[in-house]
């Protein structure tokens, strides 16, 4: 068999359904969409929440409770081996990594995480240190100050 030979299994494709052509389709006229109403019109799509006019589900049940997911802390993270970049004895804030671009955004703060492995002597200012991250800095001989 080659693959020149090969062939769709029977029945495995069907004709699109083509409405509205006529007697021998048996889907002229209306189309398949029955007489009038809001459904055999063009548009008419009915929301799947809509419920005929009664008050929705989601209006009915009551909303209790507070959520404070507005007033959490986010924070910018960044990992060891990407401080590689500054010069030895460089002071590393949340300024300078937002000016070199290793933190895009303004966050709430700056945590350091340990991935990598960090080659040069740098004091690291942030807000958080993760605890691999701490021990990669110390052995590197850098400092690491919570601000």
């Amino acid at each position: 068999m080659k693959l020149h030979e090969l062939q769709r299994n029977i029945g495995a494709t069907q004709a699109k359904k083509r409405v509205g052509r006529g007697p021998g389709s048996g889907l002229g006229k209306t189309s398949g969409r029955g007489q009038k109403g809001q459904k055999a019109r063009s548009g008419g799509s009915i929301n799947p929440v809509f419920e005929g006019g009664q008050l929705p589900l989601y209006r009915r049940i009551p909303k209790r409770g507070f959520s404070n997911a507005k007033f959490k802390t986010v924070y910018g993270t960044i990992n060891v081996e990407q401080l590689n970049v500054f010069e030895n004895g460089t002071v590393v804030t949340p300024a300078l990594l937002k000016d070199t671009g290793l933190v895009k955004k303004q966050y709430d703060g700056i945590k350091v995480l340990g991935n990598g492995k960090l080659e040069k002597k740098l004091t690291i200012q942030a807000n958080k240190f993760s605890e691999t991250a701490l021990e990669k800095i110390k052995e590197a001989g850098s400092k690491a100050e919570v601000i």
